[in-house]
């Protein structure tokens, strides 16, 4: 089965080449895409846009067997397949834009901050937070500090870490970003689909902007949004270039990491990397010694869940 993502040609723009999608990301993309729907709904109630309605869940499907959440959609209308995310521009973080970019400008919903900055600036490498222009971040999760009762999720709660390294899938190209940021209550809905200014120009160019203009976004539902579970996923202080002053520096630092945790993707955890073969993959942190009361389980109380997990929210999840 062919990958049911539109090419893209790139011009000669910082990670314009991107990595290509390995076998088994493609084949999970599909079987996904063709299954329609999350059995394993963590939290939902989301929307990718103003156009769709609350569709959007973040999954749980995957986490025994590859140690993964994602962003998924039901199929809709007569469309018998299911839909992914589209891709927003964030701009929160540190601003200093590169070679005089304006594509953040004056955007009212930016801050001068991002949620991983104290995580980042921890690490004690030469930054204080993350630079949308430089850093390929995801946004990730809904927070709910304002009250407005939107549905919220916090991806910590299982097994997630700040900083830690995804994967998206845009445009026929893979790249790899850190859980950066997450969605705050503070529109008109609770949204998902958005990445820091360099990775979405990585994705899809320079027509991606932090303003309100048409054309600023990639509003198509198929970028995949993939974040993992465990501390493996954690490139610390030293696992990357956080100082980098590009992001094909920065990128470049976190790809044999990346590259190890896609490859569990489909494999239960025991995969090889798709591009470096120097060590193991990471084993699968969402296995547990009673199965069917895993990371992400239906659950009433504690005694429902395996191992040292607890019940939160009726899901066996990581105890903070």
């Amino acid at each position: 089965m062919s990958l049911l993502i539109p090419a893209l040609l790139f011009t000669a723009l910082p990670g314009a080449l991107g990595l290509d999608v390995p076998a088994n990301v493609r084949q999970f993309y599909n079987d996904v895409k063709a299954k329609g729907k999350c059995d394993n709904k963590l939290s939902s109630g989301f929307y990718n846009d103003e156009f769709g309605g609350p569709d959007m869940s973040y999954c749980g499907d995957h986490m025994a067997d590859s140690g993964i959440i994602y962003i998924a959609g039901p199929s809709t209308g007569t469309k018998s397949s299911g839909m992914f995310s589209n891709m927003d521009v964030d701009c929160d973080g540190t601003q200093q834009p590169i070679n005089g970019d304006t594509r953040c400008g004056d955007t009212p919903q930016t801050q001068s901050r991002t949620s991983a900055r104290l995580t980042v600036a921890g690490y004690n490498a030469g930054i204080s937070d993350l630079n949308p222009h430089i850093h390929p971040y995801v946004v990730f999760g809904n927070s709910g500090e304002n009250g407005k009762g939107f549905p919220t999720f916090e991806p910590q709660e299982y097994g997630m870490e700040m900083a830690s390294v995804m994967a998206v899938v845009c445009g026929d190209k893979m790249f790899y970003g850190v859980w950066g940021d997450e969605n705050a209550d503070n529109g008109p809905r609770p949204s998902v689909g958005e990445v820091s200014l360099s990775l979405a120009t990585a994705c899809y160019g320079q027509k991606m902007s932090g303003r309100d203009e048409d054309g600023s976004s990639h509003n198509d539902y198929d970028v995949l949004y993939i974040g993992f579970t465990g501390k493996d996923a954690l490139p610390g202080a030293k696992g990357a270039n956080w100082a980098a002053g590009s992001f094909d520096e920065f990128h470049s630092s976190i790809k044999s990491l990346g590259d190890k945790l896609v490859s569990k993707i489909g494999s239960g955890g025991s995969g090889s990397s798709p591009t470096t073969t120097s060590s193991a993959a990471p084993s699968a942190t969402a296995t547990c010694k009673w199965a069917g009361h895993c990371l992400g389980a239906t659950c009433s109380t504690a005694d429902d869940c395996s191992d040292d997990l607890t019940c939160r929210n009726n899901k066996c999840a990581v105890r903070t």
